[in-house]
């Protein structure tokens, strides 16, 4: 499993170092903010990563349905000219070639809701992968405007912050949906 570079980890570190250092009540909200803005990002993007992976998986193992499905299109069609060569040449094809062909039939059928529903399945994945990702986002945005507003000593940054980081919430939320 590939592993996130988190960009905003040295602003973390600012952040915590600033804090210890100034004493400040505004900054210690900020830097207490700032962590769990990143423990948020971190759990956002964990479940970003599983549900890219879910869909890569089911999007594999959709693909390997529908080459088993041509497979048997493959021996269906070969057996299906097998049966109009026999009645070509004046001869009855057999019941057990009739038989297979319309049992290969029947498995197309089959091994196509299998892969359809595969596909389906990676939809959803990459769908929910969306959602944590732009959570993982918009805590990282808002990670970045509580180390400004650390730094500068301004509330306003700070309150930004804070929406951005409830509307990463709303979106972690939904992407349990």
């Amino acid at each position: 499993m590939e592993e996130f570079e988190d960009p905003t980890e040295s602003l973390k570190e600012t952040v915590t170092e600033h804090a210890m250092h100034a004493g400040s009540s505004f900054t210690s909200r900020v830097a207490v903010t700032t962590a769990f803005l990143a423990v948020l990002a971190a759990v956002s993007s964990m479940l970003s990563g599983h549900h890219a992976n879910e869909a890569m998986i089911e999007q594999i193992k959709s693909s390997d349905k529908w080459a088993y499905y041509q497979a048997k299109g493959i021996k269906a069609a070969v057996t299906a000219a097998k049966i109009e060569l026999l009645t070509s040449l004046g001869k009855p094809a057999p019941q057990e070639a009739s038989d297979q062909h319309q049992r290969y039939k029947e498995q197309q059928e089959e091994i196509s809701k299998e892969a359809t529903e595969r596909e389906e399945a990676s939809e959803a994945h990459l769908q929910h992968h969306m959602v944590f990702a732009r959570a993982v986002t918009l805590f990282q945005v808002a990670i970045a405007i509580s180390a400004i507003a650390a730094l500068s000593r301004r509330r306003p940054f700070w309150y930004f912050a804070l929406v951005l980081g409830v509307v990463g919430c709303v979106f972690l939320g939904l992407g349990f949906r």
